[in-house]
């Protein structure tokens, strides 16, 4: 299946000098799903719908600085490969060329929308992340903004003392208070001052009830919750209402681009962020990790960079992640270097150990095993 039939051919086109205020305003007019931006009549990149809704950026801001680096899509890309470009370049929106020709855009959700029917073969425990980073009910917004901004997430599960779910908080939800606040002080209302804000309770911010799903749950019906609540992720809880883990729709996107085949398919979001190091050697490193352990069939490996604000001599602090899904369940190493080929080397140490680690239990296991069946003869 191609992507010809989903692709919008409505969309904004703005130049890259254009200020933001005009593109907000060409954005309500014509409601579409992307805007593309322009320099000089040639593609520049894009600003999703809701980078545009959730900035704090002021209106006199060229919208160059908004726009996100998107890879181009074929008019006639099929849809497994246009997903794993959305994820490898961690947008929401694309734009389509057919030819030289600007012809439309393609978003997460018209693929996730052209392929829901079909899956409801997969279930939720099957392609959700399970390493969740959580906060409590004590912390603050500032405490749950540098959560969120020290691990590059966009939502964060609220626990109280028993590691019972209790609320979620999202980049979403900050963004709105924070746009609430000025527009009280520019009123005259200054009781919500930026300090105070950040020493506010969670609580006072995050969402509660929160929408969930289980892990026996069919993906299909996940994806409906969040296109029924217009949101992008569900947190995935366990029979006692403790969080399990994550499932996003960019998750659900990555689960269209698993292969069958006898390669080891690896996947790379944010391949803007590779310095000194590329996919094949990164593709090589991890194979010869899974190779000491033989008896584990990889079905996909997922490899994510984030970049921090903080540098040394000029080169970027990256969080690498790396993410192993396979036949003895799911197996993930990360760590921090300055450039994404150290950070990627010290994520790979930590999933060889981790690798190494399941294969020392397997083998202690299989020995109490045959341990037991001498002791029965």
């Amino acid at each position: 299946m191609d992507i010809t039939d989903i692709v919008a051919e409505e969309f904004v086109e703005v130049d890259a000098d254009e200020r933001l205020a005009k593109v907000r305003a060409a954005f309500d007019q014509a409601n579409p799903k992307g805007v593309i931006v322009t320099e000089d009549g040639d593609y520049a990149g894009v600003i999703g719908e809701s980078e545009l809704v959730k900035s704090r950026i002021q209106d006199d801001t060229k919208a160059s600085v908004l726009m996100t680096s998107a890879p181009r899509v074929d008019y006639h890309e099929d849809i497994r490969e246009t997903a794993r470009l959305l994820v490898e370049g961690d947008v929401n929106v694309a734009p389509v060329f057919r030819g030289e020709t600007l012809d439309g855009i393609i978003t997460t959700d018209a693929i996730l929308e052209a392929v829901l029917e079909n899956l409801d073969a997969l279930t939720v425990s099957q392609i959700y992340t399970d390493e969740v980073i959580t906060e409590t009910t004590a912390a603050t917004v500032g405490q749950a903004i540098n959560r969120l901004r020290e691990h590059g997430i966009s939502r964060l599960p609220i626990v109280d003392d028993a590691d019972t779910l209790t609320g979620v908080i999202t980049t979403h939800d900050i963004v709105n208070f924070v746009v609430r606040d000025e527009n009280r002080q520019e009123k005259g209302d200054r009781s919500g001052d930026h300090d105070r804000m950040l020493d506010l309770p969670v609580e006072n911010l995050m969402t509660s009830p929160v929408l969930t799903a289980e892990l026996e749950d069919s993906v299909d019906g996940a994806v409906e919750v969040m296109f029924d609540n217009d949101i992008s992720g569900l947190v995935v809880t366990d029979d006692d209402g403790g969080v399990s883990g994550i499932i996003t729709k960019t998750d659900v996107l990555r689960a269209l681009t698993f292969t069958e085949e006898e390669s080891m398919d690896v996947q790379i979001t944010n391949v803007k962020l590779l310095d000194s190091i590329d996919r094949a050697e990164i593709v090589e490193s991890i194979t010869q990790v899974v190779d000491k352990y033989q008896a584990m069939n990889v079905i996909h490996a997922h490899v994510r960079f984030h970049e921090h604000k903080e540098k040394l001599r000029g080169t970027p602090l990256i969080q690498a992640q790396i993410r192993l899904r396979t036949s003895h369940g799911q197996l993930a190493g990360s760590g921090e270097g300055y450039g994404a080929n150290h950070a990627f080397h010290v994520a790979l140490d930590k999933l060889e150990r981790n690798v190494l680690e399941r294969k020392g239990v397997n083998a202690d296991a299989k020995q109490r095993g045959q341990l037991i069946q001498n002791l029965e003869l």
